[in-house]
């Protein structure tokens, strides 16, 4: 009985040990900026239970299902934004004033890093630093289209190839390749600079471009030069993705900048919004900046990327955005593009002129899938009226990923007029059927997600067709020519592969 008593007064002692606000930083010196990485732990202890909150630079969650066991913790950590109910497991070791913490990961390549944390206080609530609180937005209330983005937009963004390596030589050079290429006149216009050119503020709080980007304006006059447009990444934190400074509380300040500079399309991404906002304000967090560059009067289009958090699609036009984020990151393997990609089916009702699902940026001729994979990718895209927003060096093009982007054909159906969203009309196994309405007639797709050669067959009497339509096979850039029977269309799709018809 008393080594049962001495038990339970150890792990009493050992929680409220825990109890208060602990802090780890780091300072990055990668990069053209030097800035420093914050992460807080604040720890409220009942017995050998704990709860709290979990705060970043970019991020805050709360604390759940915490547990003490001696000196060792688990808990699980959970975003408000994230309606889905997936936690993030950890585990720690307190010693003392530290504590050292390691996220749990199952089948990891590299074993996680160990953050060790050191009490700052007792304090059990968690304040949001003086410099970072906001006043409440005002009530919501829906704004009109800005009038822009009529059909899905297209170009370039450098995030897929370059991430952090991106510059003004590198920007000039693709907007130069845009042009030789071809790209431009197939449609593609926005030269769209991602995260990591930003500097800092100025004494009077104007942001400054690093020194990869020596002259903004220059560049954009540049751009412009070449019958393109330029385009800007922000975000509404304080930090962007990559760590560098956002607009949080610059948001007017930073559409006349960027106006001035001469900027036509920003993609604007949540990432460490979620440290200084709760879930009810993203929809006014977003309209501030939509506001905001319409107050400069300079045509600007407004990407939201949020990666498809609460329900995006029913609220992300009365916000002013001209497209949204529906997923996470993209990445260059059949399985990612597939995945998101034909993922988007059900969202058609939300998609139309000035206002379009984005299931992210283009892969094609990045080395990750097959040119038959991104066939299918650019197939997938255009059906579903996706902004196409090229994510390769355009500047060491093969033959065939310059010959998928500029598919005149297959552009047409992205960017018909209509503006309607393709969807499934048939699932069989890993054989999907999707119809897109057309200003003029309707598209079709066929794909094979299966690993072998099989024959699909398209039956036109299932679509209200008497006798079998015009049919042109927009790859093969030829029309079909009627089956013996007139009644369907059947032809053997490669494994991955894909169709694709123009059907009047």
């Amino acid at each position: 009985m008393r080594a049962l008593t001495f038990l339970l007064l150890s792990i009493t002692a050992v929680a409220a040990d825990l109890s208060g606000t602990w802090q780890f930083s780091v300072t990055s010196t990668s990069g053209p900026n030097r800035f420093t990485r914050t992460t807080t732990y604040v720890f409220k202890t009942t017995g050998a239970a704990f709860t709290g909150t979990y705060v970043t630079d970019t991020d805050r969650r709360e604390i759940v299902n915490g547990k003490i066991d001696g000196n060792q913790i688990t808990f699980d950590t959970k975003s408000e934004f994230d309606d889905t109910g997936r936690l993030t497991p950890y585990k720690g070791e307190i010693d003392g004033d530290t504590v050292k913490i390691t996220r749990v990961q199952t089948n990891a390549k590299n074993p996680p890093p160990v953050t060790t944390l050191t009490r700052l206080s007792a304090d059990t609530a968690y304040h949001m630093p003086r410099e970072l609180e906001h006043k409440p937005f005002p009530p919501f209330k829906p704004i009109a289209s800005n009038g822009l983005a009529k059909t899905p937009p297209m170009g370039w963004n450098s995030w897929n190839k370059f991430a952090g390596r991106i510059d003004d030589k590198a920007v000039r050079e693709i907007a130069d390749a845009m042009v030789s290429s071809g790209m431009r006149d197939a449609g593609y216009v926005y030269v769209n600079i991602d995260d990591t050119w930003e500097g800092e503020r100025d004494a009077q709080g104007n942001l400054r471009t690093n020194s990869k980007f020596p002259d903004m304006k220059a560049l954009a006059d540049y751009v412009h030069s070449k019958g393109l447009k330029l385009g800007i990444y922000s975000g509404p934190g304080p930090r962007t993705c990559a760590g560098y400074i956002a607009s949080y509380q610059h948001e007017e300040q930073d559409a006349r900048t960027w106006a001035a500079w001469g900027i036509d399309y920003l993609k604007y991404d949540w990432c460490s919004a979620s440290a200084v906002y709760h879930r009810d304000e993203m929809q006014s967090a977003y309209q501030k900046m939509a506001l905001a560059l319409r107050a400069t009067g300079r045509p600007i289009v407004f990407s939201l990327c949020q990666y498809g958090w609460l329900d995006v699609g029913s609220w992300g036009a009365s916000v002013g955005g001209n497209l949204w984020r529906t997923t996470g990151d993209i990445s260059d393997r059949w399985d990612s593009m597939s995945r998101i990609g034909f993922g988007q089916n059900g969202r058609e009702k939300v998609a139309g002129p000035g206002h379009w699902n984005d299931p992210d940026m283009l892969e094609i001729g990045n080395g990750g899938m097959t040119d038959m994979e991104y066939r299918t990718h650019m197939t997938l895209w255009s059906m579903l009226a996706a902004p196409l927003l090229a994510g390769n060096d355009l500047r060491s093009m093969t033959p065939t990923t310059q010959a998928i982007l500029t598919n005149k054909e297959v552009i047409a159906i992205d960017q018909d007029p209509l503006g309607a969203q393709g969807f499934r009309v048939t699932l069989d196994g890993e054989l999907e059927i999707w119809k897109k309405p057309l200003e003029h007639g309707t598209a079709f797709a066929l794909f094979n997600r299966g690993e072998t050669q099989v024959k699909m067959v398209i039956r036109w009497k299932d679509y209200g067709y008497a006798a079998q339509p015009k049919v042109r096979d927009l790859w093969a850039h030829k029309d079909v020519p009627p089956a013996n029977d007139f009644k369907e269309y059947a032809e053997f799709v490669a494994p991955h592969g894909s169709i694709l018809l123009r059907v009047e």
